[in-house]
This record gives structure tokens, C-alpha cells and sequence, in this order.
């Protein structure tokens, strides 16, 4: 059997991987890590729980450790870009824990953070970049960092930047890296842009696969309830009532559904919390820190916000709602038995998700055993109103319930909000509304003096905004 020490990885290293409990490397490991210390571009199809993280950090500390120099101002020697906030602070935890005796600096630059501290660190030069698209383009506008040292890049669940659009950012980005670099591509599913990707930036590339694509490991049991789409709640409640689901991961289709699956839970006495895009990173962190730690039994999360949650122990994976993109399914129910642990995936299927589920088993080359769901308990006919499982497990005040009966009071709006230079409110869905036109004559407002508002905004932050909230000018 390989072990860690015959992979050839240096000594600190290896001190760290031990000291996690780790003696034998997973199939990715072990056919991954030779191939990148040998400098090979790589692309390795495995999903998530297989180890792939360890795969592309422990190569890229031994490279660090070979080379032993420090890197330029505003400069990095590897970089390291994910799909979501909570991916990038899990790779960072990792590179955090094996280069525990070693001198390496790294810098986790996601959306949600404060973009000064980021940018103070990067410019000071680190080892290892790891970042999201995003937030790391609007960091190189404003000539915060120079990728043109970066001699290693990895871009890990590729397939779920394509979902979320972010390839022509990762292009834009990949321009900017040396081209002698070293690529490496992670992706649980190979579509055929990824495909493309790869040709596009690697030469000749080693491909690994520890699983067929877009097949989840057989370890999971995979089961489908058939019922009315109503039903959906008092199943799900009677399912989590049962007593054996300890640690479970819900999937909604929207972040308003999380919410309203969220209070639906916790309304019934069970601890629970959602986990999506419109929450503060703070909040999310809060929210996963409880998740792990045991304080909540149920996370309801939609597809983005669950990249990334690294979770061992994850008992069931339900499937509120079917995923639109069958590809979804095998992320989700990776989730659970993670590290050759065996775990539970659940789909509750509506009439009209049946489509959905035919492509679902199309693609996994399965078809789902049916079982019959259990009597719905039963739930309010609408929303929960008021807070859920969040504010009592994160203060400690109270439980569910109390927290369900004293729900938050609307602030007021401040002065002079809706005029004509208020900041505009969010609309339900997070989109800005547009300020009127006026129709002409002699009411018709003035144009404001000075600059013009930046039309481009691809993050929390435009370029022009996080330029001036680093406090420089965008030629600097």
C-alpha cells in the first residue's frame, strides 16, 4: 500500500500530514501528487470527499519548500482560484494546517470581506493566492497584485465556475499569468467546455480520474419519494423527526426557498439554519461554524453556497428540490459520505420534477429506488414569521421558538431615503431599481456634476468602488 512517504514530499510536510491523522494518500493523492511534483499539467476528475484539496496543496508547499525564496511585493508564486467564498476559506485551512512548520504566507481574497486587509497583504507578496474570480480581478484593476510571477495555477470545481459564469473572468485572469506556469484543472464532471478550457490553457495534460464522470460514489444509497409538491415540508419535517438523520444537509432551488424551508424547520422544534448568497460572509461563517460543531441538526442551503463546505460526518443529503442542472445531483449528494464513509441521499420529487429526475438517472447511469415517503407532519400553511435557528445558536438567547415569537421590528427608513441622491434600496431579489425618468418639461431634474457612475459591476465592489475604498487612484 503507498504511503505518504514514498510520494517524495519533504519532511515538513509529511510532519503535517501526520499530525492530521493521515498515514495513506486517497486515489487522487496518490496518482495526483507524483504527477505534479514532476511539473506535468494535470486535469483530475474527482469529486468532492476524495481527498483532491491535499492533491494540489501538498504539491505546491513541496515546490514553496524546493525553492525556499520569498516573493516580490505585490507579487505570488501560486495561485489557487474557487468558485465560492466558502471553498477558497476551506483551501485556505488547509494550506494553513500542512505548512504549519514551514515559512509560508498565503491570502484568502473573496467578495464579502474587507478588500483592505486583502489588499494589504497582497501587497506585501505572498506564497499562495487563493481566491475567487471576482474579487481577485477587481484586486489586479486596481493594481493591488501582479500575477505575472505565478508560476503554478489551479483551478479547482471548474465545472461549477462554468455554472456560474465565471470563464470569461478565469480567462481574463489566465492572461495574466507567465505562461511557463504549471496547470492544474479539478473538476467533478468533464462537460465539453471544460474540455475546451483545458486545451485552452495546458499542454498536453496528464488526466486523472478516480471515478467515472459525473457518477456518484456507490457508497451513497440513493432513494426517491414521489409525492405533491405541497407535501414537501411535512415530509421533510416527519423525515428530520425520525431520529437517525444526526448531521443533514437540505438543497433548495432558491435562496427564498432556503428561507422558507428554514423556518419551516425550525419552526417544528428542530434546530436548523439556511446558508445562502444574500447572507453576509460573517453570517455564513456563523452558520457553518454551528453546522460544524453540532449546535444545528439541519443546514438548507442552495447549490452556491454549499461549494465548499467540508464537513465530515454529513449522515443524509436531502434533495428538497430537484436541481435544474442534473450535474447538481452529484455535487449535492457528495456531500455525505465523504472519505469512504458510507451516507444517505434523499430526493423528494414533485409531478412536475419528473423530467428532472430522467435526466438526473440518465446521467448517473442509475435509476433512484423509490420509497414511500412518511405522513407529512403537519406545518403552518404559510411562512414562519420572525427569525429562525440563527440568532439563538449564535447568542445563545433562547431557542427556536422564543426567537419565532419575537420577530425583528422593520427599521425606518432614514432621512431623505427615495430622493433623488438616496441610495436606492434592494429589491426582493437583490437587484437595484432604477430611478424614473423624468418626462421632460420644465421639471425635468438636472444632470449632477462631476464624475460619471462606473456602469460595470461584476462583484460587491465595482473596480472604480474598491479602488477608492483601498484609497488610491486607478492609474496608481
Amino acid at each position: 500500500m503507498t504511503t505518504f512517504n514514498d510520494l517524495g514530499l519533504a519532511e515538513p510536510i509529511l510532519r503535517a500530514v501526520s499530525a492530521e491523522g493521515y498515514t495513506s494518500p486517497t486515489p487522487i493523492q496518490a496518482q495526483g501528487i507524483p504527477a505534479v511534483l514532476s511539473g506535468r499539467d494535470l486535469v483530475g476528475i474527482a469529486q468532492t470527499g476524495t481527498g483532491k484539496t491535499a492533491a494540489f496543496v501538498l504539491p505546491l508547499l513541496h515546490r514553496l519548500a524546493a525553492e525556499n525564496r520569498r516573493p516580490a511585493e505585490k507579487t505570488a508564486h501560486a495561485l489557487i482560484l474557487a468558485p465560492t467564498r466558502e471553498l477558497a476559506e476551506q483551501i485556505g485551512e488547509s494550506i494553513r494546517s500542512y505548512s504549519r512548520h514551514m515559512h509560508v504566507t498565503h491570502a484568502v481574497v473573496i467578495g464579502g470581506a474587507n478588500p483592505r486587509t486583502q489588499a494589504a497583504k497582497l501587497s506585501r507578496g505572498v506564497d499562495i493566492i487563493v481566491a475567487t474570480p471576482g474579487r481577485l480581478l477587481d484586486h489586479m484593476q486596481a493594481r493591488v497584485v501582479s500575477l505575472s510571477q505565478v508560476r503554478q495555477v489551479v483551478l479547482d470545481e471548474a465545472d461549477q465556475m462554468l455554472d456560474m459564469g465565471f470563464i470569461p473572468a478565469i480567462r481574463k485572469i489566465m492572461a495574466k499569468v507567465n505562461p511557463e506556469r504549471q496547470t492544474l484543472l479539478f473538476s467533478a464532471t468533464m462537460p465539453k467546455e471544460i474540455r475546451r478550457l483545458a486545451d485552452d490553457f495546458m499542454g498536453e495534460p496528464l488526466e486523472v480520474s478516480v471515478a467515472p464522470a459525473s457518477k456518484p460514489i456507490e457508497t451513497i444509497d440513493q432513494t426517491v419519494m414521489h409525492l405533491d409538491g405541497g407535501a414537501k415540508r411535512g415530509v421533510l419535517v416527519s423525515l428530520l423527526q425520525q431520529g437517525d438523520m444526526d448531521r443533514t444537509i437540505v438543497f433548495t432551488r432558491t435562496k427564498r426557498g432556503a428561507d422558507r424551508v428554514a423556518r419551516t424547520v425550525a419552526g417544528a422544534g428542530i434546530k436548523a439554519d439556511a446558508l445562502h448568497g444574500n447572507k453576509s460572509q460573517n453570517q455564513r461563517q456563523r452558520t457553518l461554524d454551528a453546522f460544524r460543531k453540532g449546535k444545528l441538526q439541519v443546514l438548507i442551503a442552495t447549490d452556491i453556497a454549499a461549494r465548499g463546505i467540508d464537513i465530515d460526518d454529513i449522515s443524509h443529503v436531502v434533495n428538497f428540490d430537484l436541481p435544474m442542472v442534473p450535474e447538481a445531483y452529484v455535487h449535492r449528494i457528495g456531500r455525505t459520505a465523504r472519505a469512504g464513509r458510507s451516507g444517505q441521499a434523499i430526493s423528494l420529487c414533485a409531478h412536475d420534477e419528473r423530467k428532472l429526475l430522467r435526466q438526473i438517472e440518465k446521467l448517473t447511469g442509475k435509476g433512484l429506488r423509490a420509497v414511500d415517503p412518511p405522513p407529512p407532519a403537519d406545518v403552518p400553511e404559510g411562512p414562519v414569521r420572525g427569525h429562525f435557528a440563527e440568532a439563538p445558536v449564535a447568542n445563545g438567547r433562547g431557542d427556536a421558538d422564543e426567537a419565532a415569537r419575537k420577530p425583528r421590528r422593520p427599521r425606518r427608513k432614514p432621512a431623505g431615503a427615495g430622493k433623488p441622491f438616496g441610495k436606492p434600496s434592494a429589491t426582493a431579489d437583490g437587484a437595484r431599481p432604477r430611478r424614473a425618468k423624468p418626462e421632460g418639461g420644465n421639471g425635468a431634474a438636472k444632470p449632477r456634476a462631476g464624475k460619471p457612475k462606473s456602469q460595470g459591476s461584476r462583484s460587491p465592489q465595482n473596480r472604480d468602488g474598491l479602488t477608492r475604498m483601498l484609497g488610491g487612484s486607478k492609474a496608481a
